[in-house]
C-alpha cells in the first residue's frame, strides 16, 4: 500500500496551489464580504480543467480518478473553502451529465460545462424533502416528445447564476419513494422557471443559494438522464463523490486554518514568551494535526475506494464525510482560538475558514444521515470483516 503522491498528482496539486494563491486568495475576502459569484475565476479554473475533473472525455473532461480531483479541491478550499465547494458541486453534475445524458444533450452541454463556460446546479432538495430525499414532490409528466415539470427545490447552490440543472424529479406515481424518480438536464431559463431571493447565509456567501420554483416547464424528452424510474440511482451515485468532495473541502479549510494557527504560534508574544513555546498551545497544535491527517487520509481511502468500483464505496463515502467535515470544523475552530481576538475579526481569515466549514457537516446528507448510511451497512453480518 503506498501512500506517496505520484509526480503527476503532485503537478495537480502544485497547479491548484499556485492557481489558489494567484486567483482566490486576493480575492475571497471581498467575495465573501460582498456576496460575490466569481464566475470569471471558476472559468479560469475550467481553463485548467478544474471545472470537470472526473467527467468522461467525451463529454470534454479529463476523466481523472476522484483521488487525484481530492487533490486540487483540497489545494483551493486551503483559500476559498465557498467558491471551491461551487466548483466540486458543478463538477458532480458535469459527471452525471456526461455519464447519463443521451449523445445529442452530452455534446450541446459536456464541452461547454467542463471548461467552465457554462456552469450547473444539482436540484434534488425540495421544502419538504431534505433528509429523506426520497419523498421528493417535484413532478414530471410526459407529453409525447416533452416533460412537463412542476414543483419547487430549495437550497440550490448557484441558483439563478448558473444555466444547467441536473433536477431529480418524481414521474412514478405519488408514494413511489425512490423507485418513482427521474433525473433531467434542464436548461436554467426555459419559460416557467423562476428564481426566489437570494438567501442570506451564515457562510458560503461567494455563491448564491435561492429556491427554484417550475411552473409548468416543458423540456425535450431527450434531455433524460438514464432512463425512468434511475433517477434515485443517478442522484445517489453523484453524492457519493458529492460527499468525498465536500468532505476534501473540510480538509482543505482545515489545511489553511492550520497553517495561519503554526504562523500565529511563532509570531505572537505573550509574557514575555513565544505562543509556540508553551506546552499546553503545542497540544492543541498537535491535535489538530493528528485529525487533520487520520481526516485527509480516509478522505483518500474512500476515494480510492470509489476509484475501483467496490462494493462499499458508498459507506466509506459516507464515513470519509462525516469524519473529514466534523474534524476540519474542528481545527478551523481550534485555530480561530489559537489567534484570540484576532481570529474573531475579518482582517484574518479564520472566521471565514469557520462559518464556510460549518455547513460541510449539514449538506450531502447530514452526518446523522451518514450515520444512518453506515450503521446500516454494519449491521449486516459481514460488516465487521468487509469495513476495515
Amino acid at each position: 500500500m503506498d501512500f506517496e503522491l505520484s509526480e503527476d498528482q503532485r503537478a495537480f496539486a502544485d497547479t491548484a496551489r499556485q492557481f489558489a494563491q494567484s486567483e482566490l486568495a486576493p480575492h475571497a475576502a471581498r467575495w465573501d464580504a460582498e456576496g460575490h459569484f466569481p464566475r470569471e475565476a471558476i472559468a479560469r479554473a475550467g481553463a485548467l480543467g478544474f471545472c470537470g475533473l472526473y467527467a468522461p472525455e467525451n463529454a470534454g473532461g479529463l476523466a481523472l480518478p476522484r483521488l487525484d480531483a481530492t487533490l486540487v479541491f483540497e489545494e483551493l478550499a486551503a483559500v476559498d473553502p465557498s467558491t471551491t465547494a461551487f466548483i466540486t458541486i458543478h463538477n458532480m453534475a458535469t459527471w452525471m451529465l456526461g455519464t447519463w445524458a443521451q449523445a445529442a444533450v452530452r455534446e450541446e452541454w459536456g464541452p461547454q460545462l467542463a471548461s467552465g463556460a457554462k456552469l450547473a446546479s444539482y436540484c434534488l432538495t425540495e421544502p419538504g424533502a431534505g433528509s429523506d430525499a426520497a419523498a421528493l414532490a417535484t413532478r414530471a409528466e410526459r407529453e409525447g416528445d416533452s416533460w412537463r415539470i412542476s414543483g419547487s427545490k430549495a437550497f440550490i447552490s448557484g441558483a439563478g447564476s448558473t444555466d444547467l440543472l441536473v433536477l431529480m424529479a418524481r414521474t412514478g406515481e405519488p408514494g413511489s419513494g425512490a423507485a418513482g424518480i427521474s433525473a433531467f438536464a434542464v436548461p436554467a431559463d426555459l419559460p416557467g422557471i423562476s428564481y426566489g431571493k437570494k438567501e442570506e447565509k451564515m457562510g458560503w456567501n461567494s455563491q448564491p443559494t435561492r429556491v427554484i420554483h417550475f411552473d409548468n416547464v416543458l423540456l425535450p424528452a431527450r434531455n433524460l438522464l438514464g432512463r425512468e424510474g434511475e433517477g434515485f440511482k443517478i442522484a445517489m451515485k453523484g453524492l457519493d463523490g458529492g460527499r468525498i468532495n465536500i468532505a476534501c473541502c473540510s480538509v482543505g479549510a482545515a489545511q489553511g486554518a492550520l497553517a495561519q494557527a503554526q504562523a500565529h504560534l511563532h509570531a505572537r508574544r505573550q509574557f514575555g514568551k513565544s505562543l509556540a513555546s508553551f506546552q499546553a498551545l503545542q497540544f492543541k497544535l498537535a491535535d489538530m494535526v493528528t485529525e487533520l491527517v487520520a481526516a485527509r487520509q480516509m478522505v483518500r481511502l474512500a476515494a480510492a475506494k470509489l476509484d475501483a468500483g467496490a462494493r462499499d464505496a458508498s459507506t466509506y463515502c459516507a464515513m470519509a464525510k462525516r469524519f473529514a467535515t466534523d474534524a476540519g470544523f474542528m481545527v478551523c475552530n481550534e485555530a480561530l482560538q489559537l489567534h484570540g481576538g484576532y481570529g474573531y475579526i475579518r482582517e484574518y481569515p479564520l472566521e471565514r475558514l469557520m462559518r464556510d466549514a460549518r455547513v460541510h457537516q449539514i449538506l450531502e446528507g447530514t452526518n446523522e444521515i451518514m450515520r444512518v448510511i453506515i450503521a446500516r451497512r454494519m449491521l449486516d453480518a459481514d460488516a465487521p470483516d468487509a469495513i476495515r
